[in-house]
């Protein structure tokens, strides 16, 4: 809690984790919660991560999950029928999007309709967990985000204006590699015109009502 809280200008149920490596602070996680973990249900969205090579996070955050006691629950949003998703998104304790590319996300959030069930479950105070880029796309829009993510995995995206649950931008990988130099060229390309929100792989930006802290873990 090394973070001055500040107001959203969000509706007052919302409880978000936000995470650059969600196995890095799942000790924080389970803080924030307040709730017994063991049993609980989580819907385990890894969509993100589909175009990319390199996806050891989405192991290790669902191992992490489960290390809290937490049931994985899969859902794949580009194959998922409009029933299951809907089932898993409204029927399960939790919601945890992966870290990948933004913009393929929001643009299978879009096709899918799974925009705005995430929006209506996080607006009636269901606890969503996104990491990197599952915590970005809560943002007003994402095009911040280039030069970190290849757009041209999302050939169908006619827009970057993002989910809005949040009036801040996420910016994840805050002083750690491969993503360093990336996130100090937005910062200092963007960071006067947008109110940019840099954190670390060891911290986390927790939404609760309408406030918002930015937490660290172990280093």
């Amino acid at each position: 809690m090394d973070r001055l809280l500040t107001p959203t200008k969000e509706h007052s149920m919302k409880q978000l984790f936000l995470a650059s490596s969600f196995a890095d602070v799942a000790d924080l996680f389970a803080a924030f919660a307040q709730v017994p973990l063991a049993g609980r249900t989580v819907t385990f969205i890894p969509t993100a991560s589909l175009p990319e090579k390199v996806t050891f996070y989405v192991g290790a955050a669902r191992k992490a999950l489960q290390r809290l006691g937490l049931v994985i629950d899969e859902l794949e949003l580009s194959t998922a029928s409009a029933a299951t998703m809907a089932a898993k998104l409204r029927g399960n304790d939790f919601i945890y999007v992966s870290g990948g590319n933004t913009f393929f996300l929001l643009q299978i959030l879009r096709q899918s309709g799974a925009d705005k069930l995430l929006v209506e479950e996080i607006e009636a105070g269901k606890l969503f967990i996104g990491e990197s880029a599952g915590a970005i796309v809560l943002a007003p829009d994402v095009a911040y985000v280039k030069p970190m993510d290849d757009i041209r995995h999302a050939p169908a995206l006619t827009s970057c204006a993002g989910l809005g649950v949040v009036d801040f931008y996420p910016l994840p990988h805050h002083t750690n590699p491969p993503f360093k130099k990336t996130v100090e060229k937005i910062l200092l390309s963007q960071g006067d015109a947008l109110a940019l929100r840099p954190f670390s792989n060891q911290e986390a930006l927790v939404v609760r009502g309408e406030l918002l802290e930015q937490l660290s873990g172990k280093a």
